[in-house]
């Protein structure tokens, strides 16, 4: 065991993001440099993020981030004067109030504590370590230990392994030293993580290629759905990387043309297509386009093209038999684009079964409809408005709450029957409720001195729904509407400030 001597010293707590002059006792090594105020602002989400996974409150949070700020250039002003006797450091307690500095050295404990720090002595220097790690992962086998790091704390070199008995037999092997290396057991076994993303390659064997259409997850499962002639139940896939990806779990092909895909946990469906040039489009619901509207198509061929619907319910013949309920567009698409995702603006269409002609000089392409699809596996589709393909919306904290009922087919308009004037510009927040045996849908609208203009939606194919949409002052209402089942729900929502009983103006509306 290293040994150790440290000295501690209190440290001034803060509840506000401002750092300030550091106190006379804390301040670095050099002098003469003072240190003027400056108020930082942390990046948008990280102070709630730090209270949720670090347990901490509000104040808590600003002071942890105010505590780094202070004592890192401390830290390197040591770093710096210790060189070689340098053993590593670290923060300690709740809100990072403490840095701890170990040297090899004792006579480097005054600078240490007079620098704002706490001193300890260690055995080995942080360049010592380095140097045992880099024997270590040369002479460790993958058996030995997958995970290896430095530990500044018990001036160690720590290995994570499954198999300590063969793992302390490879470092005795290995010469670094038992009292120098650690092996502590851990299930723990890395993995490289992947986005499963609509448009991108993925392959069938070693040869066949065909592309990812949308992200979808079948109760706990994650997957993603493509063309059935892509592969057929049980064959297995790789992704656009080659790393083993998933399972066609079913496959349709011909009569229709489409399957589902299970992956494994290395592989994250997310709510994105690519748009061929780096960059991705949100997917936030599957309300089907009519015919003549705008479309666009992701594949790992020919990448992103656009064009319009031509013919909806399009009955194809293919070599390998009839395809019946497909969509003609005008969009081009080459071999190896099937699978891939059909989305208009942001609404999921449907996946690339087959066409004519080629992206040089145009053709015909048809997809196969995503309700089909979701409708016949069961399937939950990955949007922007629910990540992780869960449907579970919990609503909380919203001020204002609107009852009613639904039949099938049905619409209504709240608040109770009306709507509300937003004096100001800023989020409208709407959470909708139902029973789990309906599919009830929830758009938001405002009015825009003419007509009634749906402005945002939320349309996934569970009884819950969720709307966050910033907007300009003016009068507002929700509309929801149950495309399957009946009962009762529940919207609570939110707006900007608080709505005026009489607004300025009082225009005329129209249903």
């Amino acid at each position: 065991m290293p040994r150790r001597h440290a000295a501690i010293m209190g440290c001034v707590l803060a509840t506000t993001f401002t750092a300030t002059a550091v106190p006379a006792a804390a301040r670095p090594l050099t002098t003469g440099v003072a240190t003027t105020a400056t108020t930082m602002k942390p990046p948008p989400g990280m102070l709630a993020a730090m209270q949720r996974d670090l347990h901490l409150t509000a104040e808590q949070a600003q002071a942890r981030l105010l505590n780094e700020t202070r004592l890192a250039p401390v830290e390197a002003q040591l770093r710096a004067k210790l060189g070689d006797r340098f053993g590593g450091s670290w923060f300690t307690g709740t809100i990072a109030q403490t840095l701890v500095v170990t040297t090899t050295t004792p006579a480097d404990l005054p600078d240490i504590i007079a620098a704002g720090a706490r001193g300890e002595v260690v055995t080995r220097s942080l360049p010592d370590l380095h140097k045992a790690l880099a024997i270590t992962d040369a002479s460790l086998s993958t058996a030995g230990g997958k995970v290896r790091f430095i530990d500044v704390k018990s001036n160690r070199i720590v290995i994570l392994t499954s198999d300590l008995l063969a793992t302390e037999d490879e470092i005795e092997a290995s010469g670094v030293g038992a009292n120098a290396v650690q092996a502590v057991h851990s299930a723990e076994s890395p993995r490289l993580l992947y986005d499963v993303v609509g448009g991108d390659a993925y392959y069938i064997g070693t040869t066949s290629r065909c592309s990812v259409g949308f992200s979808v997850t079948k109760g706990t499962q994650n997957a993603f759905v493509s063309a059935g002639h892509c592969g057929a139940q049980g064959k297995a896939t790789t992704g656009f990387n080659r790393v083993l990806q998933g399972v066609f779990q079913g496959s349709t092909f011909p009569d229709s043309d489409f399957a589902w895909v299970s992956v494994n946990d290395g592989w994250t469906p997310r709510p994105w297509v690519s748009n061929g040039a780096g960059e991705t489009v949100d997917v936030a619901g599957s309300r089907a386009a009519i015919e003549g509207a705008s479309v666009c198509r992701s594949g790992s061929t020919t990448g992103w093209h656009c064009g319009t619907i031509q013919q909806l319910n399009t009955s194809v013949t293919y070599s390998q038999g009839t395809v019946s309920g497909l969509t003609r567009t005008n969009v081009c698409a080459e071999p190896g684009d099937s699978g891939g995702s059909f989305i208009s603006i942001d609404q999921a269409q449907g996946v690339t079964s087959g066409g004519s002609g080629d992206c040089a000089s145009g053709g015909v392409t048809y997809f196969q409809p995503i309700g089909e699809i979701l409708t016949t596996y069961g399937l939950t589709l990955t949007t922007t408005a629910n990540p992780s393909g869960t449907g579970a919306n919990t609503c909380t904290g919203y001020p204002r709450i609107a009852e009613d009922s639904l039949t099938v087919g049905s619409s209504a308009y709240q608040p109770r029957g009306r709507r509300y004037y937003s004096a100001f510009g800023g989020v409208h927040s709407g959470c909708l409720n139902a029973n789990d045996n309906t599919d009830f849908d929830l758009y938001l609208q405002k009015w825009n001195n003419r007509a009634w203009v749906t402005v945002a939606a939320s349309e996934s194919p569970h009884p819950d729904e969720r709307i966050d949409y910033t907007g300009t002052a003016g009068y507002y209402r929700y509309r929801v509407v149950s495309s399957s089942g009946s009962g009762p729900y529940s919207l609570e929502y939110r707006m900007p400030q608080r709505a005026q009983v009489s607004p300025p103006a009082t225009p005329t509306f129209s249903r």
